[in-house]
């Protein structure tokens, strides 16, 4: 990988920093799409950021390294060899039309903590791994975390025969993208970290609404996601009658309001969301034939997660029934609920406090790498106010001065951790 000139002034501090560089990574040539930001997976865009982050890793002090995943590894030694490292990660893909801090600010994050580190000529008793993860959003291909779950060895090996929208096999565009398929395993950790830290901006307004510029994660709501296929039959716009069609998407508006319905009426945490629709053929002048969409259902609770699903579903089936469509319903994931451990969320907590900030403790709603490196090692969640709670937007911001704090919350975090490790 070849870095470009992303040199920023040495005066700005660490918070600071960390925003120009996610700021930068918004733009040309770290976006596949024009007027905006979409960076996804195993894309160009993708390879030129790993390129320029590879520069600040080494900057920073760290040697660097990419995985059977496109993974992006940097590493800073302890001084106790036989000690698991750190891990300090976040995501560097986006949605389309992306902001440009959901992800790539945890992992800057990550970089200034090891940098402020290097440039004090400390080492703690533990090494730091700050990883770039390729794949949250699940952007490009039709699942996420997928580069996550290798790391963890959770991922199923019959997940990697998949295709993008475009009839790109995952295979073709991890060799272009000059990884092997066959080799994925490889990615797989081989031994598990001592802890997983995460710091994410909070993508919901309850920081904002609180007067708080950071709060500890207590843990990440269950997901269940699916895709949807309504089959009807398309036909001439102009000459069937509309008692003889087989409108697909008429049939799918109908279960989409559906899912908001039963959403709103369970009256708790519980939220469902139709993220994404294709109409096929896609004509004018033609019925729809077949209309795909996805289904994103989550809760704190997983019961009350799975008894919402099910009825969703069964409502899904009776609407396709009752106008003589065939549906076609398959799990995309299924993600349990991942609490954070909670001697990580005392020293997040003490970390805040060390910020000037005030301790406060929310559950996270949307999903991150965290609940798959649940799996393997304790983790910790650190949320970042963000304006409005907006994300997954180009209107999504951040204030340098709680980046700042949440910089200064990590670095105690990891004083603290590596004290206990002496």
């Amino acid at each position: 990988m070849n870095s470009l000139s992303t040199a920023l002034p040495s005066t700005l501090s660490h918070g600071a920093r960390a925003v120009e560089r996610c700021d930068l990574l918004g733009r040309t040539p770290y976006s596949d799409m024009e007027n905006g930001l979409y960076r996804a997976w195993l894309t160009p865009a993708h390879k030129a950021a790993l390129g320029t982050l590879e520069g600040w890793m080494t900057d920073a002090g760290m040697a660097v390294r990419m995985d059977a995943m496109g993974n992006l590894v940097g590493r800073y030694e302890g001084t106790r060899p036989d000690l698991p490292p750190l891990m300090i990660a976040s995501h560097i893909d986006s949605v389309r039309d992306a902001g440009f801090y959901d992800g790539p600010l945890g992992v800057m994050l990550g970089v200034e903590c090891v940098a402020a580190l290097h440039e004090a000529g400390r080492r703690l008793p533990f090494a730091i791994e700050v990883v770039a993860f390729g794949d949250e959003e699940g952007s490009r291909f039709p699942a996420a975390m997928l580069t996550s779950r290798a790391m963890a060895g959770t991922l199923d090996e019959a997940a990697l025969d998949m295709a993008d929208a475009r009839g790109v096999t995952l295979a073709e565009a991890m060799a272009t993208f000059g990884l092997d398929i066959a080799r994925w395993r490889e990615a797989k950790l081989a031994r598990a970290p001592l802890a997983y830290l995460e710091a994410h901006i909070e993508q919901g307004p309850v920081l904002e609404a609180q007067g708080l510029a950071l709060g500890t994660v207590t843990g990440i709501a269950a997901q269940l996601r699916y895709q949807i296929t309504v089959l009807g039959k398309a036909g001439h716009a102009g000459t069937c009658a509309m008692g003889l069609r087989q409108d697909a998407l008429t049939a799918a508006s109908e279960m989409v309001l559906a899912v908001e319905e039963i959403a709103r009426a369970d009256a708790s945490d519980l939220v469902a969301t139709v993220g994404r629709m294709a109409v096929l053929p896609g004509a004018a002048n033609v019925i729809p034939g077949e209309t795909i969409f996805t289904l994103d259902v989550r809760s704190g609770d997983e019961v009350r997660r799975d008894r919402a699903a099910a009825t969703i579903l069964a409502r899904i089936r009776e609407l396709a029934g009752a106008r003589g469509l065939g549906v076609g319903i398959e799990k995309i994931h299924n993600l349990p609920a991942s609490p954070c451990a909670p001697d990580l969320m005392d020293l997040m907590d003490d970390g805040i406090a060390a910020s000037g900030q005030q301790p406060f403790r929310l559950v996270s709603g949307a999903g991150h790498d965290a609940m798959i490196m649940e799996a393997i090692c304790p983790t910790a969640m650190l949320f970042i106010r963000c304006r409005g709670g907006v994300s997954h937007n180009p209107a999504e911001h951040v204030e340098v001065a709680d980046v700042e704090a949440a910089f200064t919350a990590m670095m105690r975090f990891i004083e603290t951790l590596g004290a206990k490790h002496v």
